[in-house]
């Protein structure tokens, strides 16, 4: 049997076990869509309005269930719409193919109409990027993608698809079965010198991060902290990993990390690293370790041996896989010190945290924040974007063992409403939240219409402030009362969203969200709840006047 590239690449998505594709379509993988046509039901293809939203989409499908976010996007103006997802995917480590339709080999190097290099635009971006230029090496190239998108640290890979390569015939036979990959597991000896090591600390933290976490996830590590009275801390953005209920977990190393926080990786005597690869916000700046020795005795183990020492140098590294590492971890004797204390100051500065001033806006996000964790399923998926707003979403609620956060790692703004899509099209039986800025929001709000479609339709706060608050916020900081760039004139997001079918609402004060958000969870098409937050209200204990006076008050006192 023969058949052609676009047939041949699908069949062999499916036998990898690809079950969602993103996208928007374009001429140049024409055959890769006509090859879908025969595959819904089993791998379905959800048209998206933006290929940025889309490649958003692929990135948080990756992120939430461990396999490959599939998206799909024309040449050109399509992949360099859809670099956006590729670069959020990288920087959350999470799995991603994309797939891109490319000018013909017969006019490559002459910038043909959308000519793109892929590997030159993308090679800095992704764990490989490459083009396949004859129909033959589509099973081989494509399993090698999917291999490396789930292995070592997970990431994006881009493939680029000549359209006569996509044409063309062949009797290649498709893929046929998927890939079942075993975690390399840490050796016995490392193990004993990493219990050695905790065993003799006087400050010992647990530093956790990353997505490829599986079954049991971090639950031996939980369970070998409690034994040993470890605090732990997650790295940016990932506290959905470890029960936040524990009484060793202490909080998240991320954007405006607390001091407390701060002072337990300061101060800590030995740190075990697992499944982080040491970002800029997750350090303060690369400040709360010293690069390239820090003063803390480290343990990194990560599954990728190009994360071990690419910053800071381990006294001991381990390269293993998170889970292989959280079962053997699991398995060691516990360890006990004199270090009770350390871990009780950092667990109650973490709860301490919950307990806010009454806010200085119509809408009060503390209280709103309060109601959502009385009334949300212990199975809740919240999303975000990028901008203050993300505190709420980030630094109250306390994610339980079935709980999700997707959010970026790469701050990009938009990431919110096409990652809860994608949670819906992944489990549309879970009660997705969305929380948006009103700036996050528009990037990219014309996807409620996939939301529509596709019947993946979320509840959407947006925290309508009329500002874009963190831009605003620097502004006072460094340029007090020079506004310049960052008032925003909105259009009413309640009525755009009942365009796109959704129930929406504008909720006017504190007191009515509660009702609004009973009538949010009853709606059936998704909901869309237009918060009238002031501008005052920029984050949870400092108010923008404050802002400004302790700008001026500095710059007088210069």
């Amino acid at each position: 049997m023969t058949r052609n590239g676009g047939q041949l690449l699908v069949e062999s998505l499916v036998a990898l076990g690809a079950r969602k594709a993103f996208g928007v379509p374009g001429e140049s993988y024409l055959a890769v869509l006509d090859a879908l046509h025969d595959t819904q039901g089993t791998l379905d293809y959800v048209l998206c309005r933006n290929e940025g939203g889309a490649g958003f989409m692929a990135a948080a499908y990756g992120k939430l269930t461990g396999q490959p976010g599939i998206c799909m996007v024309t040449r050109g103006p399509g992949a360099t719409n859809a670099s956006i997802g590729v670069h959020t995917a990288m920087q959350d480590s999470a799995p991603m193919i994309l797939l891109v339709g490319q000018v013909g080999t017969d006019m490559k190097g002459r910038e043909a109409f959308q000519e793109v290099d892929y590997k030159a635009v993308f090679g800095t971006m992704v764990k490989w990027a490459v083009e396949i230029d004859q129909i033959e090496r589509i099973p081989e190239i494509l399993s090698r993608a999917w291999t490396m998108a789930i292995s070592g640290r997970p990431g994006p890979v881009v493939i680029a698809l000549p359209e006569d390569m996509l044409t063309s015939q062949t009797d290649v036979q498709p893929l046929t079965s998927p890939i079942t990959l075993s975690e390399p597991f840490p050796a016995p000896e490392s193990m004993a010198r990493l219990r050695e090591m905790l065993a003799g600390a006087k400050r010992p933290v647990i530093l956790y991060g990353g997505c490829n976490w599986k079954g049991a996830g971090t639950a031996p590590i939980q369970a070998f902290a409690e034994a040993s009275d470890i605090p732990v801390v997650a790295v940016f953005r990932y506290q959905d990993q470890f029960d936040n209920t524990s009484p060793v977990f202490c909080g998240e190393a991320g954007v405006g990390m607390t001091p407390a926080v701060k002072k337990l990786i300061r101060e800590a005597d030995v740190i075990l690293a697992i499944n982080n690869r040491f970002g800029e916000n997750s350090t303060d700046g690369y400040t709360l370790l010293d690069v390239p020795q820090p003063k803390q005795r480290l343990i990194h183990v990560h599954g990728s041996d190009l994360e071990i020492g690419k910053i800071y140098r381990p006294e001991l590294g381990i390269q293993a896989g998170p889970n292989a590492f959280a079962t053997a971890l699991g398995a060691l004797e516990p360890v006990k010190g004199d270090w009770a204390d350390w871990r009780a100051e950092g667990r109650a500065a973490y709860e301490a945290g919950f307990d806010l001033p009454n806010l200085p806006s119509p809408v009060d996000m503390g209280k709103v924040c309060a109601h959502l964790r009385d009334v949300l399923p212990e199975d809740m998926i919240l999303t975000n974007g990028a901008g203050n707003f993300t505190v709420w979403s980030g630094r109250f609620f306390k994610f339980g063992p079935k709980a999700r956060l997707l959010a970026p790692q790469s701050g990009a703004m938009g990431y919110g409403l096409p990652a809860a899509i994608a949670a819906k099209v992944a489990q549309p039986e879970k009660t997705v939240v969305c929380f948006a800025g009103d700036g996050d929001f528009q990037m990219n709000c014309t996807e409620l219409a996939t939301a529509l479609q596709a019947g993946a339709q979320p509840i959407v706060l947006i925290l309508n402030n009329g500002i874009y608050g963190t831009i605003r916020a620097h502004q006072e900081r460094n340029y007090p009362t020079r506004v310049s760039g960052t008032t925003m004139v909105n259009p009413d997001f309640a009525a755009l969203a009942r365009a796109y079918g959704f129930h929406a609402e504008r909720v006017e004060t504190t007191a009515d969200f509660a009702a609004a958000f009973d009538r949010a969870l009853a709606s059936k098409t998704g909901a869309v709840l237009d918060l009238n937050i002031s501008p005052e209200a920029l984050t949870p204990r400092q108010s923008l006047s404050q802002m400004r006076d302790a700008a001026l008050a500095a710059k007088d006192k210069a």
